[in-house]
């Protein structure tokens, strides 16, 4: 057997929930610590740097602010990597992915936009700006919130992944907008200083630290989507005893 059918062998195993669930116990207490210790170390490095000689101690809303935008962008991609899952694959934990990855990704991307805000304030003279950036963003919330209401007002669930991933492929498109805002559009908001087909531009004092809250801030993303996917699945399986349970107690009040 070649490397590519065992590749395939390996990932259509995990296209069983009770196999997933088994190997989301084993990952998520090591992906725990993982993700604590990282984040021990993220934020050590976050304090102990000194401020920037013209942003101050703001400059430490960047440890959060930056991580925050680029999850809300991954968490999109996630979903919809997810919904062609769905679409193409008929990949049996590929709506469950998805749906569990839109809560997270809203609060990635509320996060992004207020601490994107409280940093705006003093480097800008204001709270906010329609300019591309903010805007895109703000439009990715928006989908955010979009997605979470269509999953929970479809009681079809085959209907509503289905819906719901034609919805998460079209809004894709918001997010190479985000990225390239900034060098297609005069906006406010700086270019890409980490990034860059020249290196990164930011001193490397600032850039230690953001990377390992970077980081830190993907295992979290990471350890919250494997135990959503967890809760979703045992919730499926309740709803599903709760449905098997109903019709039982339906044909027994019908017979004579």
């Amino acid at each position: 057997m070649n490397e590519n059918s065992l590749a395939i062998r390996k990932f259509s195993a995990l296209a069983n929930p009770t196999r997933f669930l088994a190997l989301a116990d084993r990952v998520l207490p090591w992906l725990t610590v993982l993700t604590v210790v990282c984040f021990a170390i993220g934020l050590w490095l976050s304090f102990t740097t000194e401020g920037d000689y013209q942003q101050g101690e703001t400059v430490r809303i960047m440890y959060v602010h930056v991580p925050s935008a680029w999850l809300s962008m991954m968490c999109y991609t996630v979903m919809a990597i997810s919904a062609l899952g769905t679409l193409v694959w008929r990949h049996p934990l590929a709506d469950v992915s998805a749906k569990a990855a839109a809560p997270i990704g809203a609060c990635f991307t509320f996060l992004a936009l207020v601490t994107g805000s409280l940093w705006g304030k003093p480097m800008w003279g204001t709270w906010w700006v329609w300019d591309a950036r903010l805007t895109s963003v703000f439009v990715l919330f928006l989908m955010y919130l979009g997605v979470i209401a269509l999953n929970r007002a479809m009681e079809d669930p085959g209907r509503s992944a289905r819906v719901s991933a034609v919805l998460v492929l079209v809004g894709f498109v918001n997010i190479p907008v985000i990225k390239f805002s900034v060098d297609w559009w005069n906006t406010l908001h700086q270019p890409a200083s980490v990034f860059r087909l020249d290196g990164p531009t930011i001193d490397p004092e600032f850039l230690w630290p953001l990377i390992s809250m970077a980081v830190a801030f993907t295992l979290l993303f990471f350890s919250l989507h494997i135990a959503a996917m967890r809760n979703e699945i045992w919730r499926r399986r309740v709803d599903s005893l709760r449905r098997q349970a109903a019709r039982n107690a339906g044909r027994e009040t019908l017979a004579p």
